[in-house]
């Protein structure tokens, strides 16, 4: 699975660079952190596929992270325990949405074994949603968008014509209602072609998508902009 992006959270840094330099030999991209603050500047501009989080980071409370990112992060959550008897920590971890968990001591090539399934699994997870979202209808703010016909209507009922990268655009936007988004993620969610994508060209978008749906473009309320993070639609979604 190369150019997959993992994040790997200890603040051990033996143990961080062992495991992050193992992944990389197996063309993993891997980012370190020590930290959950760390961590949430490594999310905010790289968009992980997966987080290997170690429970027990001197300070952090690891379980408090698992909270904290449930809302935040969508990428799979691979738990490092720190011995056998943490059972209510484990518990705890999956209940939190962790998908899978590892117990100090461990072999490397059982954590990679580890990493490739849970990460095949999200993908097949991601492949059925997005087959199910290839059929909907999303209905926000007086909008609809229908993804069969690939057709967006405005509230007075008017058809109003979308490119395919601000058809992608919205949809991402869509998929994930009143979260942020940064710009990494709509970039990748709007290509259509690798040369199409440009320094700042999700502002261009942004604008022409707010041209489109806004009342008013210089003052959005739908797609607003959080300053340093990225842009969020910032209405309800319905999906039909």
């Amino acid at each position: 699975m190369p150019s997959k992006h993992v994040v790997v959270v200890d603040d051990d840094a033996v143990m961080r660079d062992l495991i992050g330099d193992y992944l990389v030999r197996h063309a993993f991209k891997v980012s370190r952190a020590a930290d959950g603050a760390a961590m949430a500047r490594v999310v905010t501009h790289l968009p992980p596929d997966l987080i290997i989080l170690d429970l027990q980071l001197g300070t952090d409370d690891g379980l408090e992270l698992m909270r904290s990112m449930s809302t935040k992060v969508e990428a799979p959550v691979i738990i490092i325990t720190g011995n056998r008897g943490e059972e209510a920590d484990k518990v705890v971890g999956l209940e939190l949405g962790a998908d899978d968990y590892i117990t100090k001591p461990f072999s490397l090539r059982e954590l990679l074994a580890r990493v490739r399934a849970v990460l095949r699994r999200a993908e097949g997870a991601g492949a059925a949603a997005r087959r199910k979202s290839d059929r909907s209808t999303y209905r926000f703010g007086g909008w609809e968008l229908s993804m069969k016909a690939r057709r967006l209507t405005s509230p007075q009922g008017e058809v109003i014509r979308l490119t395919a990268a601000e058809f992608n655009l919205l949809s991402a936007f869509l998929r994930s209602p009143q979260h942020v988004l940064s710009r990494e993620q709509l970039l990748n969610a709007s290509r259509v072609h690798d040369d199409e994508v440009y320094d700042r060209s999700i502002d261009v978008l942004i604008l022409r998508l707010r041209r489109k749906l806004e009342r008013d473009p210089r003052q959005p309320t739908l797609i607003r902009t959080e300053r340093g993070m990225g842009y969020v639609l910032s209405t309800r979604v319905e999906v039909g």
